[in-house]
């Protein structure tokens, strides 16, 4: 989800917050599965992350897991057969990262809110195990509610400032809130890692990006391979594992190939770039 692409939106019939906000492939596609990382630091960052569902995208199997359900990307989106992932079901709307044990942080579009709130579950541990996946589950314990929406924030305009700060229904026991920056702010090409859930698809890993413009206040710009569904995603330092932001806008995510949908391709350095909330502008968790 971006804010952006609303005539592609209108040509694929993506959910409304997917439409608001399109993303893109800069370079070389870098993102992966969770079950195809071998960096123990961002398998251990990719726990703490989550997929906002709709709750009536999860049933329960009555042997305690929640079952996830969606619709096949490739299907849904008329992939061309050397597209990606289109065998992957694509059931999450929007992405979330874990800050302390109760509070989760988003993008302002996905939760603008408390009722956008309350039709989510917040899933962790929506991810791809092994190659040839047709089913997703996760125990109940993975599946968590919204109590309350602590802030959010969605300028389309003026500085652009994106966020949102979730309060869960319970807190999260099984694994750790992550570390992000309290201050100063991310160095002109850094490295960077996004983490979340790209067209709605099971946990994607994506690395090779870097910070391409550093001049505004509330955001900055990167090379960043997301996608819609990635709106809310934690954009990590590659060095350190620190978040520096949030991802919430960027390029168009797909093109037309003849009869069929192909990812839409930019340099690493053409196009628009994605935009990236600081985490050092969202107070509500900095005090």
């Amino acid at each position: 989800m971006k804010l952006k692409g609303f005539i592609l939106a209108a040509l694929f019939c993506v959910t409304g917050t997917q439409a608001a906000q399109q993303k893109v492939i800069y370079g070389d596609d870098n993102r992966r599965d969770v079950y195809e990382e071998s960096d123990t630091m961002l398998l251990e960052l990719a726990k703490s992350t989550a997929a906002l569902i709709s709750t009536r995208g999860l049933s329960d199997d009555g042997q305690g897991m929640m079952k996830i359900n969606g619709r096949k990307l490739g299907q849904a989106r008329n992939f061309c057969a050397d597209e990606p992932y289109g065998n992957q079901i694509a059931a999450a709307n929007c992405s979330g990262f874990l800050v302390a044990p109760n509070v989760l942080v988003t993008a302002g579009h996905c939760v603008r809110s408390l009722s956008d709130c309350k039709n989510y579950n917040f899933v962790f541990d929506f991810k791809t195990t092994h190659s040839g996946q047709t089913e997703y589950k996760v125990p109940k314990s993975s599946v968590y509610s919204c109590k309350k929406v602590v802030k959010t924030v969605l300028n389309n305009w003026g500085d652009k400032m994106d966020y949102a700060v979730i309060e869960l229904d319970r807190k999260v026991t099984d694994r750790a809130p992550l570390k992000y920056r309290t201050s100063g702010k991310v160095a002109n090409g850094e490295d960077l890692v996004v983490i979340g859930h790209p067209s709605g698809l099971p946990t994607k890993i994506a690395d090779g990006a870097y910070v391409r413009n550093n001049s505004q206040s509330a955001y900055f710009s990167a090379n960043l391979d997301t996608y819609g569904g990635n709106s809310g995603s934690a954009v990590f330092n590659s060095r350190t594992g620190v978040i520096e932001g949030i991802l919430v806008r960027g390029e168009t995510d797909y093109a037309r190939n003849g009869s069929c949908t192909v990812s839409y391709r930019c340099s690493n350095d053409g196009c628009r770039g994605e935009d990236v909330t600081r985490i050092t502008n969202v107070a509500e968790i900095l005090n």
